[in-house]
């Protein structure tokens, strides 16, 4: 079974289709999947969506891109995690691509998010663009490690990795691992310790190869652990059981599916 760890269920072109998303899912052997909060605004939607399947999982946090949305404070975030659905903290983290001016208050919006995950006891979901070495400063000042958490769609340097496992994370590869173009991305699925790697989709986002440029959807996580697998030299099915696990491991919240 494998576990699409990040993506968007709740958003246009998935959420209008979910039987269907759902059903290739199946057919694909990904037996769960963690549906991102981004903001509060929508998170009932990712809630409904969660509750109503047991093989879907929510997580509660505001993306770092988001500006004219409601600003959540520490006590809202604990408070939402409370939900039994609800497996982690995020979608959080830094983006200096679309913030340019590298503004104080997402770093304000970041230390929230870790201070709400050590309070709650579940891991941070981390987002980080362009911003990788503030993001690993606010999560060595404000003492993540105590909560865990995975860098979501992983696509820093193996520098940048390293000192993201020292702090006791794990590393999520989408579908850029399966461009061509992504050398800096293989290197680092390799050299990821297996016991420490996830795969995720981020659909709608990202679709992997040979889907590149259409809509993405939970299903195409099997050319992403495909691709891992071949890089590592390992069989699929070694691959597959080590993501599964790793998952679990992490989001010890989420409850294993019977088969």
């Amino acid at each position: 079974m494998l576990v699409d760890s990040h993506c968007h269920l709740d958003f246009p072109g998935l959420a209008d289709q979910l039987p269907d998303v759902l059903r290739r899912m199946a057919e694909n052997g990904v037996g769960a999947a963690v549906c991102i909060g981004v903001n509060l605004e929508d998170l009932p939607k990712v809630l409904a969506i969660a509750e109503n399947n047991e093989r879907l999982f929510a997580t509660v946090g505001v993306h770092p891109e988001y500006t004219d949305i409601e600003e959540p404070t520490e006590d809202q975030l604990v408070g939402l995690a409370a939900h039994p659905k609800v497996v982690a903290i995020g979608e959080t983290g830094l983006d200096y691509y679309w913030q340019k001016d590298q503004p104080e208050w997402q770093r304000q919006r970041f230390r929230r998010h870790i201070a709400a995950a050590k309070r709650c006891g579940k891991p941070l979901v981390v987002h980080t663009r362009d911003s990788a070495a503030d993001t690993l400063r606010l999560l060595q000042e404000e003492g993540a490690e105590a909560a865990g958490g995975v860098m979501h769609c992983f696509t820093e340097n193996w520098d940048i990795a390293r000192q993201a496992l020292d702090l006791g994370f794990y590393l999520s590869f989408s579908g850029i691992v399966t461009f061509k173009n992504a050398s800096v991305v293989k290197e680092v699925a390799q050299k990821c310790p297996l016991d420490r790697l996830l795969v995720e989709t981020d659909s709608p986002y990202l679709a992997p190869v040979p889907y590149r440029g259409k809509p993405n959807q939970p299903a195409y996580v099997r050319y992403v652990a495909e691709e891992i697998a071949r890089l590592r030299a390992i069989e699929l099915d070694t691959l597959v059981t080590a993501t599964t696990d790793n998952f679990f491991n992490l989001f010890k919240h989420a409850r294993r599916p019977a088969n």
